[in-house]
């Protein structure tokens, strides 16, 4: 079988090929995970440069279409190249381009098409009208979680015969390592040591995770925190919110941005990954820390249900509730470690790897390829 992945979102730095294909891993992963599962991948992304590139198996076609294109005619270079490419299924990446979509679905009507969740949400009303027409070109919709799918449904955006599948943006190529020779790497200690690996903003909640975390201090005295974010206006809140609580003076680490392979050690000598997130797409640094076996702490949203197996690892705790993060902060910290991260790396192997959402990704195509 073979399948174009297309993306329709041009990259504002206008980078060269060369270097979206180094900074977009989620682009190249999903490629290389739907090609491990024996589908031939073609990838169509918009880009205001001209270049074809072959990696690991993958053929990557950059060229101006879409939002990018300077001129209706240049959108006709996409038609040329699927033509040429002769496709069996299309996957387009987001649900917010429905007016391509409806030009895909009319230059290739008897093509299906799929389209991937990527933290969208239902248009305002003025819009909608639009959005239902495109999202009914589609023959299948993934979410991370189908829950996600229902205020899609509820504002009448998706048609019945529409298929909704479970299928995770994304996959991690870390692994996990040694504790010991993680924590000598990065220089932290803790029992337990936490992690949090995301913007410090409201949805995020940095603030609710910080009053659990002083609660479970009381009994757990020798517990640290370290933080990496990277946009932060909730920065000074969360440096006020430390500096007058003595259960976290001392204890928080405020890393900001961290290189991505230091992220991977620090998960490794972390034994705790917490995130208070009210709203999630999927979770880029949860699935990051599954991959290292580091147990979950988070909250209970329909995407990191999804992502965590409905609990089946780590523990979940509803979003403003730092007394059950407390909770569930203390009942993980006298679990057997080296046994918890066995099993989220298990866990991880079986629904997230490669592998798993390379088999995904194929019973998705398949089935879009029969008739509804």
């Amino acid at each position: 079988m073979h399948v174009a992945q297309i993306n329709y979102f041009t990259d504002p730095q206008a980078r060269p090929p060369e270097h979206i294909l180094r900074d977009w891993p989620t682009l190249v992963d999903v490629a290389e995970a739907a090609s491990c599962a024996g589908v031939r991948v073609s990838v169509l992304q918009a880009s205001r440069h001209s270049q074809r590139l072959t990696r690991n198996g993958v053929n990557y076609h950059f060229l101006p279409f879409g939002r990018g294109a300077s001129t209706d005619l240049r959108n006709d270079f996409l038609g040329e190249l699927l033509h040429e490419l002769d496709p069996a299924v299309l996957h387009v990446q987001g649900l917010g381009f429905a007016r391509d979509v409806l030009s895909l679905a009319a230059f290739a009507p008897h093509l299906p098409i799929v389209l991937q969740d990527h933290a969208n949400r239902p248009p305002r009303l003025w819009r909608r009208s639009l959005w239902r027409r495109g999202l009914s070109a589609a023959s299948g919709i993934a979410f991370c979680s189908r829950r996600q799918a229902q205020p899609f449904q509820t504002a009448r955006l998706l048609h019945p015969r529409t298929r909704v599948y479970e299928i995770p943006e994304s996959t991690s190529r870390f692994v996990p390592g040694n504790r010991e020779e993680a924590r000598l790497a990065v220089g932290l200690t803790g029992d337990p040591l936490i992690l949090w690996v995301g913007h410090l903003d409201a949805n995020k909640d940095p603030l609710t995770a910080l009053e659990g975390i002083s609660k479970a201090v009381r009994a757990l005295p020798q517990l640290r925190l370290c933080v990496c974010f990277a946009t932060a206006p909730l920065l000074r809140a969360v440096q006020d919110r430390i500096s007058v609580d003595p259960n976290l003076r001392g204890r928080v680490h405020l890393l900001g941005r961290v290189p991505h392979e230091q992220v991977e050690q620090l998960m490794r000598a972390a034994d705790l990954f917490v995130l208070a997130s009210h709203r999630e797409g999927s979770g880029y640094s949860l699935i990051e820390a599954l991959a290292c076996g580091l147990c979950p702490v988070v909250t209970d949203i329909p995407s990191f249900r999804s992502l965590t197996g409905e609990g089946a690892v780590g523990a979940l705790w509803p979003c403003d509730e730092p007394d059950k993060l407390c909770t569930a902060l203390l009942s993980l910290a006298e679990q057997p470690r080296q046994e918890t991260r066995a099993a989220v790396r298990a866990h991880f192997d079986a629904e997230l790897s490669f592998a798993a959402l390379g088999r995904k990704l194929h019973a998705m195509y398949q089935d879009c390829s029969r008739p509804a």
